[in-house]
């Protein structure tokens, strides 16, 4: 199996910016992809940006220019680093692996940005 510990949430004023971090652990070798999404009330939950093995990413339009993902495969990590944060931003944020045995998101993190 696979464990995710993200991090990095909080409060931050509009404009601000905010760095998540998901650690994976376990049976990290089955790993191919990450990623993130996020979940706002009264929402469904949407993909964020996205990062394969080869490095390739993927952006929702609404981040694209204001959010990047990266990937740390010596520490297993994978981050979104998300500058110029706006309102609509505000969600509980999801750390999700694809592996060669299914889907695991992690447990959330939220993300305010309010003045």
């Amino acid at each position: 199996q696979v464990q995710l510990v993200e991090s990095g949430g909080g409060l931050v004023q509009p404009g601000g910016s905010l760095r998540l971090s998901c650690v994976a652990s376990g049976r990290i070798s089955s790993i191919s992809e990450m990623g993130w999404y996020r979940q706002a009330p009264g929402k469904e939950r949407e993909m964020v940006a996205r990062i394969n093995s080869p490095g390739g990413t993927y952006y929702a339009d609404s981040v694209k220019g204001r959010f990047t993902i990266f990937r740390d495969n010596v520490k297993n990590t994978v981050y979104l680093q998300m500058n110029s944060l706006k309102p609509e931003d505000t969600a509980v944020y999801y750390c999700k692996v694809w592996t060669n045995w299914g889907e695991l998101f992690g447990q959330g993190t939220q993300v305010t940005v309010s003045s």
